[in-house]
């Protein structure tokens, strides 16, 4: 509630914290849903010599009793790695305020190792840090000047510093920051001013119970929020409760209530707004878990499997599992985060230096949350198989109403909105599982426990492409040798052996789609049918994109619909609904600017269905796109599925990075997530439901472990045996080129379902030809 008025925080002052708790974990819930963070980190505590004495720190050290002035540079990589093996994504640097200007053998250690301060050997020690580990640098230096902070950007992800309070008071002689120069709070503020004129993603927060009032909370909450209304770039606002700890100052004094750390994560949450992320130490309140939660907290921080607390030693870390647990007997999902957060993480080219922004992507999921598993498309790496429970019960998986509310509209057949969608999009933990039961009970309501498949053969007749498609592997230039094979173009010689061989090893279809090649015309393709059809006169010919058919008909000099009136004339049955990817410009501009434009896509297939041809659907996704993109697809294909009817399947197909353009560039992530891939099967079962009846996953790019797991995620068909697989197998994918009609019934046997061969439409397939597709050749060479 930015806009909160003063008479309001005057009532918060005398406010108990119960009556705050409701409002505060509403707001919470507008932004984050479920969803509670936390940093899994490595601490590095650069040297503990500090210029400031504050009355209640036991970091802080004098040379003497330090166990080294600065950790050497293989101490922090041995810190690091220790970090790295332990699955940290953050790197934590924190040190005490230029001891150089007070000790003197902070100041002599610098200058034998070459560096001008600690800022300088801080720098060299974060891009230290980042270059052999890939852990993500955070810096916590104290009140650094402008020029620092400009420097430390370069080689971090995220920078902080906490306020504490705004309470000049504090440093009046018998405060606790008494004697500490960078604990004034003019210079403090300066520092929260200086991040945001750099575009610095800042974490800052207030330190309670060392002797200001809850007025001055508020007045130094406001001081934050005024400087992040005008930068927009603090982060988190912790909410960090004094301990007492011997041998300080400070040692006798009262510790603050757990009603004082209530009122006040409540209170930040009202004056920030849902958006702003609203972090308490759990270390330091391990009883109160469930009472935080209910405050308006959405963050626990960082949490190290590895080192300890420096700054509170006496408060060891939760165990992950456990505050999981705990998190979720609130009802939340505890999600592992990256020291940038996700608002953050979609905007890099405004918040970050440009060499990590690699980094990000590679560490980063769909929606700027961490990247949790090894799986790509393609990998080798397998997605485990989804047991396959009794799904009809949906009572036993925890979820919030909101889910709950869009499953039951998807069920109901009603048409979902962009931001349910999104929602579905967004499901993790238990609400994952209840997507992916309620899909899956959806597919068997509409196709039983049948799991379809066709034999059909890839005839990828050309990689020759005058397109730049930044994601595609397969398509090469006249002379581009390099990635995987050499440009060629078959003739229609081979195309038709191809078909003929097909045939003869039981396919009902082939399936042909080539790269753009310079030469090609309208007629090219209509004489590529014409050659099939003469050699194999029953054989389906499934071909050509909405971008072959658009290249064709421009080329004649033609309408689209008179095109495919002549492809249909000389044997083309349906079209591949590829060259989709993502069905909105926003992401076409990046990933296929020359290619067809979401309304050309759309309009191209809308003509084929009103000649009479059937398409399928597919969306390629896990690069550059989001959930909302992601959500706008299956909505152009929901409306014109609505009027035309003419879709015979959806086919997710995530992206294989391996071997892409952009991937190697670094513009893009590694494919989505094994959670995000699955979800796509399980998504959209219930938003196209019931104008699209079949939902397909791809083996070739889900591997044979993820297709069996998208068949408990909404999925009802296998898709093609293929013979030739080209594409994912150019973008790096290690899958396999067939999958054999023995295989495709052996696998979805194991998965509990009943196997058919089907034809292109659909239908059974005949007979004869199921004998001959188990009693196939193998394929010859070619």
């Amino acid at each position: 509630m930015i806009g909160i008025s003063s008479d309001h925080l005057k009532s918060l002052v005398a406010a108990p914290s119960a009556s705050l708790q409701a409002e505060a974990a509403q707001l919470r819930d507008q932004a984050f849903g479920r969803i509670v963070t936390y940093s899994p980190k490595v601490f590095i505590p650069l040297t503990v010599l500090c210029r400031n004495v504050c009355a209640y720190c036991t970091f802080a050290k004098a040379p003497s009793k330090a166990t080294s002035i600065f950790l050497a540079p293989e101490d922090v990589l041995q810190i690091a790695n220790a970090g790295k093996a332990n699955g940290c994504f953050e790197a934590l640097f924190t040190l005490g305020d230029r001891p150089e200007l007070r000790y003197s053998a902070a100041a002599d250690w610098l200058k034998q190792h070459g560096y001008d301060s600690t800022s300088h050997y801080l720098a060299a020690m974060a891009k230290l840090v980042f270059d052999e580990t890939g852990l993500f640098p955070h810096i916590n230096a104290g009140a650094l000047s402008h020029s620092e902070l400009k420097t430390l950007r370069e080689v971090s992800f995220s920078q902080g510093m906490m306020l504490e309070s705004i309470s000049v008071r504090l440093c009046e002689r018998g405060g606790p920051h008494f004697g500490s120069p960078d604990k004034t709070p003019s210079v403090r503020l300066e520092v929260l001013k200086a991040a945001g004129e750099l575009q610095i993603p800042f974490t800052t927060g207030l330190l309670i119970g060392i002797g200001e009032t809850r007025q001055e909370r508020i007045e130094a909450m406001i001081a934050i929020r005024d400087l992040h209304n005008r930068y927009e770039h603090i982060q988190e606002i912790i909410v960090q409760n004094f301990r007492a700890k011997p041998g300080t100052r400070m040692a006798g004094a009262a510790e603050p209530e757990i009603e004082e750390v209530l009122w006040t994560t409540s209170v930040a949450r009202l004056i920030f707004g849902p958006d702003m992320s609203i972090q308490v130490p759990p270390n330091l309140n391990a009883n109160a878990i469930d009472k935080l939660i209910d405050a308006g907290i959405n963050d626990w921080g960082g949490i190290s499997p590895v080192t300890p607390d420096h700054v509170n030693p006496e408060a060891a870390w939760p165990h992950v599992a456990d505050l999981a647990a705990k998190t979720a007997e609130s009802g939340k999902v505890l999600q592992p985060r990256l020291t940038l957060y996700p608002r953050y993480t979609q905007q890099p080219n405004r918040w970050l230096h440009q060499q990590l922004h690699r980094a990000l992507k590679e560490q980063s999921d769909s929606e700027g949350y961490a990247r949790t598993d090894q799986w790509s498309p393609g990998s080798q790496f397998s997605i485990e198989h989804r047991s396959r429970d009794n799904v009809a019960d949906l009572q036993n998986v925890g979820r919030t109403s909101g889910i709950e509310r869009v499953i039951m509209r998807a069920r109901s057949c009603e048409d979902l909105s962009e931001s349910e969608i999104v929602e579905l999009f967004a499901a993790r933990g238990p609400d994952f599982e209840t997507v992916c039961m309620a899909a899956d009970s959806e597919r068997r309501r509409f196709n039983g426990d049948t799991v379809t498949y066709v034999v059909t053969r890839n005839i990828n007749y050309t990689n020759i492409c005058g397109y730049r498609c930044s994601f595609c592997a397969f398509s090469k230039g006249k002379i581009a040798d390099h990635l995987r094979g050499r440009p060629y173009l078959l003739d229609l010689n081979e195309i038709s052996r191809r078909s003929v061989e097909a045939w003869d090893r039981g396919a009902t279809e082939v399936c042909l789609q080539g790269g753009i090649h310079p030469s090609f015309t309208g007629d090219t393709y209509i004489e590529i049918c014409r050659a099939i059809k003469d050699a194999v006169p029953a054989i389906h010919i499934h071909a050509f994109s909405p971008l072959e058919i658009y290249h064709g008909a421009t080329t004649l000099g033609v309408s689209v619909s008179a095109f495919l009136t002549r492809l249909k004339a000389v044997g083309l049955s349906s079209l591949p609904g590829t060259a989709a990817e993502i069905l909105d410009d926003e992401v076409r501009r990046v990933i296929c600017p020359d290619k067809l434009s979401t309304a050309e896509w759309l309009s191209v297939i809308e003509s084929a269905h009103n000649v009479g041809l059937r398409t399928t659907a597919t969306i390629m996704f896990g690069h550059v796109d989001r959930p909302v993109h992601w959500a706008r697809h299956l909505l152009h294909l929901r409306r014109l599925q609505q009027r035309t009817a003419g879709f015979t399947e959806f086919v997710p197909l995530p992206f294989v990075p391996m071997e892409a353009p952009i991937y190697l560039r670094g513009g893009s992530r590694r494919g989505p997530t094994s959670r995000e891939a699955i979800l796509m099967h399980a998504v959209s079962r219930l938003v196209l439901a019931p104008h699209f009846v079949n939902i397909q996953t791809s083996w070739a790019k889900m591997g044979r472990n993820g297709a069996v797991a998208s068949l408990s995620a909404g999925c009802n068909d296998m898709g093609g045996t293929l013979m030739n697989e080209s594409i994912s197998r150019a973008a790096g994918a290690a899958n396999g080129q067939e999958l054999t009609p023995h295989e495709m019934d052996e696998l979805i046997s194991k998965a509990q379902r009943v196997p058919l061969q089907r034809n292109t439409l659909y239908g059974r397939a005949d007979k004869g030809r199921v004998m001959a597709s188990h009693a196939a050749p193998q394929l010859s060479a070619g």
